[in-house]
């Protein structure tokens, strides 16, 4: 999250009544709690819009604040049909911040815990075959001027299974090419160590000795991914070129950074490799969120089962 956008958020909340104690809120969760930028500005974006609606019924305090303000503001997302995900993070946001009113003294009691989420489906990610991330993989063409940047970029991508952020964060320090392996930096500022392959090994060395000295600046620092002009790439460039290579490979056009995250942990799981490893590698806290790539083969078999077998 930049700075600016951070700033924006801030001037909305401060036209708001509670708007201090939400900006209170969210500094709390960077400094203290540590979580990632983006959930910290998600949540500011969910915590303003509930404000607005507890303006709209004159709710000006934070004791005067009731579960029947937070059950009509649900109805009122539903109303809007907003994904089911996107409510329950608006409930959880909510819910953090009545508990941390509660934790400086703001409030007296919490009822919280009475709040139910509404219940989610479990959606199965999007999953590419073998061949056609192969087919992803080759799509940078080696006459382009920033072909071997690309070309490391999709390999470091489904060679590690790392987030568009994650990557874009990526320096070249945080690279041992020599070992093979990568130090990534995920969500909370909690740090994995990846291990990498022969040619994502071999596409990341020759962008480095070839390339990166020529976009290299001296405010570019020590980024990995740099644009033409030397500045480092953002996540949401990096998501731009994902879907150039994507329409170019003749792909889904729903395809995304993180549908390489859904094949990495997929594939890895179809060739035999253990749940526990692919969770740390993925850098989940719970392994029941890496579970689903467990469902997403099991439905593959399934669909092999109704295919071959004489008795469908």
């Amino acid at each position: 999250m930049s700075s600016v956008q951070t700033q924006s958020v801030t001037d909305k909340l401060l036209t708001l009544p509670l708007g201090r104690n939400v900006k209170d809120f969210l500094n709390y969760l960077t400094v203290e709690a540590g979580l990632a930028e983006n959930t910290v500005l998600a949540y500011g974006r969910d915590l303003k819009k509930f404000l607005e609606h507890c303006k709209s019924n004159n709710v000006n305090s934070l004791q005067q604040i009731k579960p029947a303000h937070i059950h009509s503001y649900m109805r009122i997302l539903t109303a809007e049909n907003r994904s089911e995900s996107s409510i329950k993070r608006s409930l959880v946001a909510i819910r953090m911040f009545l508990r941390f009113a509660k934790l400086i003294g703001l409030i007296e009691d919490d009822f919280t815990a009475t709040l139910e989420a509404p219940k989610l489906w479990q959606r199965l990610p999007t999953i590419c075959s073998k061949q056609q991330v192969i087919n992803l993989l080759n799509a940078p063409s080696p006459v382009e001027p920033f072909y071997l940047r690309d070309r490391a970029m999709l390999e470091l991508l489904y060679a590690t299974g790392m987030r568009a952020s994650e990557l874009a964060g990526l320096k070249t320090g945080d690279l041992n090419l020599d070992i093979g392996y990568l130090r990534c930096v995920g969500k909370g500022n909690r740090e994995r160590i990846i291990p990498l392959g022969k040619i994502a090994i071999a596409a990341a060395s020759q962008y480095l000795a070839e390339l990166w000295p020529k976009l290299a600046k001296p405010e570019s620092g020590d980024f990995m991914l740099l644009s033409r002009t030397g500045r480092a790439m953002s996540r949401i460039e990096i998501w731009r070129l994902i879907k150039k290579y994507a329409l170019r490979a003749g792909l889904p056009k729903n395809l995304t950074v993180h549908t390489l995250r859904h094949c990495f942990a997929t594939h890895l799981l179809a060739g035999g490799a253990d749940l526990r490893s692919v969770q740390e590698m993925l850098g989940h806290v719970d392994i029941a969120t890496t579970q689903i790539y467990i469902h997403v083969d099991q439905q593959r078999l399934r669909e092999i089962h109704r295919k071959y077998h004489p008795r469908p």
